[in-house]
Protein backbone atom coordinates (compact mmCIF):
# COMPACT_ATOMS: atom_id res chain seq x y z
CA UNK A 1 0.00 0.00 0.00
CA UNK A 2 1.02 3.59 -0.74
CA UNK A 3 0.51 6.89 0.53
CA UNK A 4 0.72 9.78 -0.67
CA UNK A 5 4.07 11.92 -0.62
CA UNK A 6 3.35 15.59 -0.79
CA UNK A 7 7.14 16.64 -1.01
CA UNK A 8 6.90 15.38 -4.88
CA UNK A 9 3.55 17.29 -5.62
CA UNK A 10 4.77 20.49 -4.09
CA UNK A 11 8.26 20.30 -5.75
CA UNK A 12 6.87 20.33 -9.15
CA UNK A 13 4.86 23.71 -8.51
CA UNK A 14 8.11 25.24 -7.14
CA UNK A 15 9.54 24.15 -11.03
CA UNK A 16 7.03 25.14 -13.32
CA UNK A 17 4.18 27.83 -13.09
CA UNK A 18 1.16 26.66 -15.48
CA UNK A 19 -2.41 27.12 -15.47
CA UNK A 20 -4.69 24.19 -15.30
CA UNK A 21 -4.07 21.80 -17.94
CA UNK A 22 -7.57 20.93 -20.17
CA UNK A 23 -8.86 17.54 -20.31
CA UNK A 24 -9.29 17.88 -24.15
CA UNK A 25 -5.34 18.73 -24.09
CA UNK A 26 -4.37 15.69 -22.18
CA UNK A 27 -6.43 13.59 -24.37
CA UNK A 28 -5.35 14.78 -27.18
CA UNK A 29 -1.64 14.07 -26.10
CA UNK A 30 -2.21 10.57 -24.47
CA UNK A 31 -4.01 10.08 -27.91
CA UNK A 32 -1.20 10.84 -29.78
CA UNK A 33 1.38 8.40 -28.41
CA UNK A 34 -0.81 5.38 -29.18
CA UNK A 35 -1.55 6.60 -32.84
CA UNK A 36 2.35 6.97 -33.05
CA UNK A 37 2.39 2.99 -32.24
CA UNK A 38 -0.52 2.04 -34.47
CA UNK A 39 0.10 -0.64 -36.96
CA UNK A 40 3.26 -1.74 -35.16
CA UNK A 41 3.55 -5.30 -34.22
CA UNK A 42 4.70 -6.85 -31.23
CA UNK A 43 8.01 -7.22 -32.54
CA UNK A 44 8.78 -3.66 -33.37
CA UNK A 45 7.44 -2.75 -29.96
CA UNK A 46 9.37 -5.13 -27.88
CA UNK A 47 13.04 -5.17 -29.70
CA UNK A 48 15.83 -2.01 -28.33
CA UNK A 49 18.28 -2.15 -31.06
CA UNK A 50 21.01 0.09 -28.73
CA UNK A 51 21.12 1.18 -25.22
CA UNK A 52 20.67 4.80 -26.14
CA UNK A 53 17.28 3.82 -26.93
CA UNK A 54 14.26 2.31 -25.77
CA UNK A 55 11.52 -0.23 -26.90
CA UNK A 56 7.80 1.38 -28.52
CA UNK A 57 6.45 -0.38 -25.46
CA UNK A 58 8.65 0.63 -22.83
CA UNK A 59 8.11 4.45 -23.81
CA UNK A 60 4.13 3.74 -24.01
CA UNK A 61 4.41 2.24 -19.90
CA UNK A 62 6.73 4.68 -18.59
CA UNK A 63 5.13 7.72 -19.11
CA UNK A 64 2.13 6.15 -17.85
CA UNK A 65 4.20 5.08 -14.91
CA UNK A 66 5.07 9.37 -14.37
CA UNK A 67 1.78 9.70 -14.60
CA UNK A 68 0.33 6.68 -12.04
CA UNK A 69 2.65 7.53 -9.65
CA UNK A 70 3.53 11.34 -9.16
CA UNK A 71 -0.37 12.04 -9.93
CA UNK A 72 -2.16 9.18 -8.40
CA UNK A 73 -0.01 7.53 -5.79
CA UNK A 74 1.69 9.97 -4.59
CA UNK A 75 -1.82 12.29 -4.60
CA UNK A 76 -4.61 10.02 -4.00
CA UNK A 77 -5.07 7.97 -0.42
CA UNK A 78 -6.97 5.17 -1.98
CA UNK A 79 -5.80 4.61 -5.29
CA UNK A 80 -3.83 0.88 -6.29
CA UNK A 81 -1.29 0.00 -8.64
CA UNK A 82 -2.09 -1.18 -11.82
CA UNK A 83 0.73 -4.12 -10.79
CA UNK A 84 2.98 -3.49 -8.01
CA UNK A 85 5.77 -5.41 -10.29
CA UNK A 86 6.05 -2.80 -12.89
CA UNK A 87 7.28 0.35 -11.40
CA UNK A 88 10.62 -1.65 -10.93
CA UNK A 89 10.19 -2.19 -14.77
CA UNK A 90 9.18 1.47 -16.31
CA UNK A 91 10.88 3.91 -13.65
CA UNK A 92 13.44 5.34 -16.22
CA UNK A 93 16.32 7.04 -13.29
CA UNK A 94 14.80 8.10 -10.51
CA UNK A 95 16.76 6.77 -7.72
CA UNK A 96 14.65 8.43 -5.19
CA UNK A 97 12.07 5.51 -6.80
CA UNK A 98 14.06 3.07 -5.91
CA UNK A 99 15.23 -0.15 -7.97
CA UNK A 100 14.73 -0.39 -11.52
CA UNK A 101 15.64 -2.50 -14.30
CA UNK A 102 18.71 -1.36 -16.09
CA UNK A 103 18.40 0.74 -19.20
CA UNK A 104 20.09 -1.51 -22.04
CA UNK A 105 17.93 -5.01 -20.42
CA UNK A 106 14.40 -2.69 -21.34
CA UNK A 107 14.13 -4.98 -25.07
CA UNK A 108 14.20 -7.87 -22.87
CA UNK A 109 10.81 -6.82 -21.38
CA UNK A 110 8.90 -9.70 -23.96
CA UNK A 111 5.83 -9.18 -21.13
CA UNK A 112 3.78 -7.27 -20.57
CA UNK A 113 3.05 -7.40 -23.51
CA UNK A 114 2.18 -4.69 -25.97
CA UNK A 115 -1.86 -5.23 -25.37
CA UNK A 116 -1.28 -5.20 -21.54
CA UNK A 117 0.72 -1.97 -21.94
CA UNK A 118 -2.34 -0.40 -23.76
CA UNK A 119 -4.42 -1.20 -21.27
CA UNK A 120 -1.87 0.05 -18.67
CA UNK A 121 -2.38 3.33 -20.04
CA UNK A 122 -6.40 3.10 -20.82
CA UNK A 123 -6.51 2.33 -16.58
CA UNK A 124 -4.29 4.74 -15.90
CA UNK A 125 -6.01 7.75 -18.05
CA UNK A 126 -9.33 6.81 -16.31
CA UNK A 127 -8.10 6.99 -12.92
CA UNK A 128 -6.80 10.49 -13.80
CA UNK A 129 -9.97 11.50 -15.08
CA UNK A 130 -12.27 10.46 -12.18
CA UNK A 131 -10.61 12.74 -10.47
CA UNK A 132 -9.40 15.54 -13.07
CA UNK A 133 -11.01 18.93 -11.02
CA UNK A 134 -9.07 17.93 -7.87
CA UNK A 135 -6.00 17.34 -9.54
CA UNK A 136 -6.42 20.54 -11.94
CA UNK A 137 -6.83 22.60 -8.67
CA UNK A 138 -4.38 21.02 -6.45
CA UNK A 139 -1.70 19.52 -8.74
CA UNK A 140 -1.83 21.81 -12.41
CA UNK A 141 1.90 22.22 -11.99
CA UNK A 142 2.50 18.19 -12.13
CA UNK A 143 -0.07 17.20 -14.82
CA UNK A 144 1.35 19.85 -16.82
CA UNK A 145 5.18 18.47 -16.56
CA UNK A 146 3.63 14.93 -17.02
CA UNK A 147 2.33 16.09 -20.61
CA UNK A 148 5.21 18.03 -21.36
CA UNK A 149 7.25 14.49 -20.31
CA UNK A 150 4.85 12.39 -22.46
CA UNK A 151 5.94 15.20 -25.54
CA UNK A 152 9.60 14.19 -25.39
CA UNK A 153 9.06 10.47 -25.41
CA UNK A 154 7.13 11.16 -28.54
CA UNK A 155 10.56 12.45 -30.27
CA UNK A 156 12.45 9.58 -28.49
CA UNK A 157 9.71 6.97 -29.61
CA UNK A 158 9.72 7.97 -33.52
CA UNK A 159 13.67 8.29 -33.01
CA UNK A 160 14.53 5.08 -31.44
CA UNK A 161 11.89 3.29 -33.56
CA UNK A 162 13.93 4.76 -36.73
CA UNK A 163 17.13 3.44 -35.34
CA UNK A 164 15.32 -0.29 -34.49
CA UNK A 165 14.13 -0.47 -38.04
CA UNK A 166 17.40 0.83 -39.67
CA UNK A 167 18.97 -2.19 -38.17
CA UNK A 168 17.04 -4.33 -40.80
CA UNK A 169 18.17 -5.50 -43.93
CA UNK A 170 15.02 -5.22 -45.74
CA UNK A 171 14.65 -1.40 -44.81
CA UNK A 172 10.82 -1.52 -43.42
CA UNK A 173 8.81 1.76 -43.50
CA UNK A 174 7.21 2.91 -40.14
CA UNK A 175 4.58 4.36 -42.34
CA UNK A 176 3.74 3.72 -46.12
CA UNK A 177 3.28 7.35 -47.21
CA UNK A 178 6.37 8.96 -48.75
CA UNK A 179 8.13 11.79 -47.05
CA UNK A 180 7.60 15.54 -48.26
CA UNK A 181 10.87 16.77 -49.78
CA UNK A 182 11.75 19.77 -50.09
CA UNK A 183 9.83 22.35 -52.42
CA UNK A 184 12.19 24.85 -52.72
CA UNK A 185 16.18 25.83 -53.13
CA UNK A 186 17.40 26.79 -49.87
CA UNK A 187 18.56 30.44 -49.48
CA UNK A 188 22.17 31.61 -50.01
CA UNK A 189 23.48 31.45 -46.79
CA UNK A 190 23.78 35.03 -45.08
CA UNK A 191 25.30 35.94 -41.86
CA UNK A 192 23.00 38.07 -39.40
CA UNK A 193 23.89 39.99 -37.30
CA UNK A 194 22.87 39.63 -33.49
CA UNK A 195 22.54 41.79 -30.24
CA UNK A 196 25.21 42.66 -28.17
CA UNK A 197 25.76 43.71 -25.03
CA UNK A 198 24.38 42.69 -21.73
CA UNK A 199 20.61 40.47 -22.67
CA UNK A 200 18.32 38.77 -20.02
CA UNK A 201 18.04 34.98 -20.59
CA UNK A 202 16.33 31.89 -19.05
CA UNK A 203 12.35 31.38 -19.09
CA UNK A 204 11.05 34.90 -17.20
CA UNK A 205 7.21 34.36 -18.43
CA UNK A 206 4.43 32.75 -17.66
CA UNK A 207 3.31 29.48 -18.65
CA UNK A 208 5.43 26.39 -18.69
CA UNK A 209 9.12 25.76 -18.24
CA UNK A 210 11.52 23.08 -17.56
CA UNK A 211 13.77 23.77 -14.22
CA UNK A 212 16.61 24.24 -16.58
CA UNK A 213 15.47 26.84 -18.18
CA UNK A 214 15.99 28.80 -15.71
CA UNK A 215 16.03 31.12 -13.60
CA UNK A 216 16.37 33.92 -16.03
CA UNK A 217 19.95 36.23 -15.32
CA UNK A 218 21.66 38.30 -17.73
CA UNK A 219 24.87 37.56 -19.49
CA UNK A 220 26.71 39.51 -22.06
CA UNK A 221 26.80 39.15 -26.07
CA UNK A 222 29.95 39.91 -27.81
CA UNK A 223 29.30 41.22 -31.68
CA UNK A 224 28.36 37.88 -33.45
CA UNK A 225 26.34 36.69 -36.28
CA UNK A 226 24.43 33.67 -37.04
CA UNK A 227 23.81 32.05 -40.21
CA UNK A 228 20.27 32.58 -41.79
CA UNK A 229 19.88 28.53 -42.25
CA UNK A 230 21.34 25.26 -41.22
CA UNK A 231 23.68 23.50 -43.47
CA UNK A 232 22.18 21.38 -46.15
CA UNK A 233 23.22 18.08 -47.16
CA UNK A 234 24.41 19.18 -50.22
CA UNK A 235 26.86 21.35 -47.93
CA UNK A 236 27.69 18.55 -46.24
CA UNK A 237 28.60 16.28 -49.40
CA UNK A 238 31.27 18.69 -50.16
CA UNK A 239 32.11 18.47 -46.62
CA UNK A 240 32.73 14.92 -47.13
CA UNK A 241 34.21 15.12 -50.81
CA UNK A 242 36.92 17.46 -49.73
CA UNK A 243 37.94 14.88 -46.88
CA UNK A 244 36.70 16.38 -43.88
CA UNK A 245 36.01 12.69 -42.50
CA UNK A 246 39.69 12.09 -43.05
CA UNK A 247 41.76 15.22 -42.12
CA UNK A 248 42.28 15.01 -38.47
CA UNK A 249 43.24 19.03 -37.90
CA UNK A 250 39.20 19.47 -38.46
CA UNK A 251 38.50 17.46 -35.21
CA UNK A 252 38.45 17.57 -31.65
CA UNK A 253 40.95 15.20 -30.11
CA UNK A 254 38.07 12.81 -28.46
CA UNK A 255 36.29 13.77 -32.13
CA UNK A 256 39.11 12.25 -33.83
CA UNK A 257 39.39 9.50 -31.84
CA UNK A 258 35.40 9.06 -31.84
CA UNK A 259 35.80 9.11 -36.10
CA UNK A 260 38.67 6.64 -36.02
CA UNK A 261 37.49 4.42 -33.42
CA UNK A 262 33.80 3.78 -35.29
CA UNK A 263 34.96 4.30 -38.56
CA UNK A 264 32.33 7.25 -39.47
CA UNK A 265 32.59 8.53 -42.58
CA UNK A 266 29.68 10.23 -43.03
CA UNK A 267 26.32 10.98 -40.94
CA UNK A 268 24.13 8.24 -39.52
CA UNK A 269 21.72 6.47 -41.98
CA UNK A 270 24.03 7.36 -44.91
CA UNK A 271 24.73 4.87 -47.43
CA UNK A 272 28.53 5.55 -47.97
CA UNK A 273 29.34 3.36 -50.97
CA UNK A 274 26.80 5.42 -53.50
CA UNK A 275 28.04 7.70 -55.57
CA UNK A 276 27.26 11.75 -53.99
CA UNK A 277 24.56 12.63 -56.04
CA UNK A 278 23.23 9.90 -55.52
CA UNK A 279 23.14 8.84 -51.96
CA UNK A 280 20.35 7.20 -49.92
CA UNK A 281 19.78 7.53 -46.36
CA UNK A 282 17.66 5.89 -44.06
CA UNK A 283 14.07 7.50 -43.00
CA UNK A 284 11.20 6.46 -41.53
CA UNK A 285 9.52 5.94 -45.25
CA UNK A 286 12.58 3.28 -45.66
CA UNK A 287 15.88 4.18 -47.76
CA UNK A 288 15.18 7.22 -49.59
CA UNK A 289 17.28 9.32 -52.16
CA UNK A 290 18.98 11.94 -50.01
CA UNK A 291 17.66 15.50 -50.22
CA UNK A 292 20.33 17.88 -51.30
CA UNK A 293 18.50 20.86 -50.08
CA UNK A 294 17.33 19.35 -46.61
CA UNK A 295 19.18 20.32 -43.40
CA UNK A 296 21.67 17.66 -42.82
CA UNK A 297 20.81 15.44 -39.72
CA UNK A 298 21.86 12.36 -37.48
CA UNK A 299 25.33 14.34 -37.07
CA UNK A 300 27.41 14.18 -33.89
CA UNK A 301 28.31 17.24 -31.98
CA UNK A 302 31.85 16.47 -33.13
CA UNK A 303 30.88 16.26 -36.43
CA UNK A 304 28.99 19.78 -35.95
CA UNK A 305 32.08 20.93 -34.43
CA UNK A 306 34.46 19.61 -37.58
CA UNK A 307 32.40 21.33 -40.10
CA UNK A 308 31.84 25.19 -38.55
CA UNK A 309 35.78 24.41 -38.82
CA UNK A 310 36.31 23.56 -41.83
CA UNK A 311 33.67 26.12 -42.90
CA UNK A 312 36.08 29.15 -41.23
CA UNK A 313 33.21 29.35 -38.77
CA UNK A 314 31.89 28.01 -35.48
CA UNK A 315 29.20 26.98 -33.50
CA UNK A 316 26.67 29.36 -31.83
CA UNK A 317 26.63 29.76 -28.05
CA UNK A 318 22.82 28.67 -26.48
CA UNK A 319 23.08 32.41 -25.80
CA UNK A 320 23.80 33.66 -29.17
CA UNK A 321 21.23 31.00 -30.79
CA UNK A 322 18.13 31.93 -27.43
CA UNK A 323 19.06 35.93 -28.42
CA UNK A 324 17.84 35.44 -32.60
CA UNK A 325 14.91 32.81 -31.01
CA UNK A 326 13.35 35.14 -28.88
CA UNK A 327 11.72 37.22 -31.60
CA UNK A 328 10.55 34.13 -33.95
CA UNK A 329 7.52 31.85 -33.02
CA UNK A 330 7.97 28.60 -31.67
CA UNK A 331 5.23 26.97 -32.96
CA UNK A 332 6.17 27.14 -36.45
CA UNK A 333 8.41 25.06 -38.81
CA UNK A 334 8.68 21.57 -39.85
CA UNK A 335 7.46 19.86 -36.62
CA UNK A 336 5.50 16.72 -35.73
CA UNK A 337 1.61 16.98 -35.78
CA UNK A 338 -0.21 13.79 -36.24
CA UNK A 339 1.29 9.88 -36.64
CA UNK A 340 3.50 10.31 -39.70
CA UNK A 341 6.54 9.44 -41.07
CA UNK A 342 8.50 12.90 -40.47
CA UNK A 343 11.80 13.82 -41.90
CA UNK A 344 13.65 17.56 -42.56
CA UNK A 345 13.12 19.43 -45.36
CA UNK A 346 14.03 22.32 -46.76
CA UNK A 347 12.39 25.84 -46.37
CA UNK A 348 12.67 29.36 -47.05
CA UNK A 349 13.62 31.54 -44.14
CA UNK A 350 10.14 33.33 -42.28
CA UNK A 351 12.12 36.89 -41.80
CA UNK A 352 16.10 36.53 -41.55
CA UNK A 353 16.32 32.84 -40.25
CA UNK A 354 14.46 29.51 -41.75
CA UNK A 355 14.13 26.51 -39.43
CA UNK A 356 15.13 28.45 -35.82
CA UNK A 357 12.37 25.76 -35.12
CA UNK A 358 11.35 22.59 -36.27
CA UNK A 359 13.68 20.59 -38.73
CA UNK A 360 16.93 19.79 -36.80
CA UNK A 361 18.00 20.18 -33.34
CA UNK A 362 20.62 22.37 -33.98
CA UNK A 363 23.95 21.80 -31.77
CA UNK A 364 25.58 24.74 -30.17
CA UNK A 365 28.99 25.20 -28.30
CA UNK A 366 27.69 25.62 -25.33
CA UNK A 367 28.37 22.78 -22.64
CA UNK A 368 25.19 21.60 -20.61
CA UNK A 369 25.72 23.23 -16.78
CA UNK A 370 22.68 25.05 -14.90
CA UNK A 371 22.03 28.92 -15.66
CA UNK A 372 23.37 30.93 -12.15
CA UNK A 373 21.22 30.45 -9.59
CA UNK A 374 19.56 27.11 -10.68
CA UNK A 375 18.47 25.09 -7.52
CA UNK A 376 16.98 21.39 -8.41
CA UNK A 377 13.54 21.17 -7.08
CA UNK A 378 13.55 18.51 -3.72
CA UNK A 379 12.29 14.94 -4.18
CA UNK A 380 12.04 12.17 -7.12
CA UNK A 381 11.06 15.50 -9.60
CA UNK A 382 14.34 17.51 -8.80
CA UNK A 383 16.22 14.53 -10.67
CA UNK A 384 14.80 15.78 -13.81
CA UNK A 385 16.82 17.76 -15.48
CA UNK A 386 19.65 18.60 -13.23
CA UNK A 387 21.66 15.76 -12.69
CA UNK A 388 22.47 15.06 -15.91
CA UNK A 389 24.01 18.98 -16.34
CA UNK A 390 27.44 17.04 -16.63
CA UNK A 391 29.82 16.10 -20.04
CA UNK A 392 26.81 16.95 -22.80
CA UNK A 393 26.04 20.11 -24.90
CA UNK A 394 23.17 21.71 -25.95
CA UNK A 395 20.71 21.68 -28.56
CA UNK A 396 18.12 24.39 -29.21
CA UNK A 397 15.55 24.63 -31.43
CA UNK A 398 13.60 20.96 -31.80
CA UNK A 399 12.97 18.87 -34.43
CA UNK A 400 10.82 17.17 -37.23
CA UNK A 401 9.97 15.09 -34.53
CA UNK A 402 9.32 17.38 -31.69
CA UNK A 403 5.25 17.69 -31.33
CA UNK A 404 4.10 21.18 -32.21
CA UNK A 405 3.74 23.46 -29.47
CA UNK A 406 6.60 21.76 -27.32
CA UNK A 407 9.60 23.48 -27.54
CA UNK A 408 9.96 27.55 -26.99
CA UNK A 409 12.76 29.52 -27.35
CA UNK A 410 14.55 29.06 -23.97
CA UNK A 411 14.11 25.15 -24.12
CA UNK A 412 17.73 23.53 -23.88
CA UNK A 413 18.19 19.41 -25.13
CA UNK A 414 21.15 18.33 -24.20
CA UNK A 415 23.06 14.87 -25.91
CA UNK A 416 26.20 13.83 -25.15
CA UNK A 417 28.73 14.75 -28.11
CA UNK A 418 29.49 11.31 -29.81
CA UNK A 419 25.62 11.31 -29.86
CA UNK A 420 23.48 10.84 -33.19
CA UNK A 421 20.20 9.17 -33.22
CA UNK A 422 18.75 12.16 -32.84
CA UNK A 423 17.16 14.45 -35.78
CA UNK A 424 20.64 17.13 -35.00
CA UNK A 425 22.22 19.51 -37.34
CA UNK A 426 23.83 22.86 -37.03
CA UNK A 427 24.10 26.16 -37.61
CA UNK A 428 27.09 28.12 -38.26
CA UNK A 429 27.92 31.12 -36.34
CA UNK A 430 31.23 33.59 -36.45
CA UNK A 431 32.51 36.51 -34.46
CA UNK A 432 32.15 39.70 -35.78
Amino acid sequence: MYSPRAPIASAATEQVRAGPPDLTHFRTIRDLSVALASGLNEADATVQSMPDASPVKWHLAHTTWFFETFLLRDTRSDYRLFDEKWPFLFNSYYEAEGARLARPQRGLLTRPTLEEVLAYRAHVDAALERVWPDLQEHHAALLELGLQHEQQHQELLLTDLKHLLSCNPLGPSYREEGLRTSSCVPADLKWIEGPTGARTFGHTGEGFAFDNEGPAHTQWLAPHALANRPVTNREWCAFIADGGYATASLWLSDGWDWVRREGVAAPLYWREEAEPEARETFTLSGWQMIDLDAPVTHISFYEADAYATWAGARLPTEQEWEAAASAHAATGGVQLDRAEAVHPRGVLPEGDFASLFGNVWEWTGSAYRPWPGFRPAPGAVGEYNGKFMSNQFVLRGGSCASPRGHVRATYRNFFHPHQRWQFTGLRLARDL
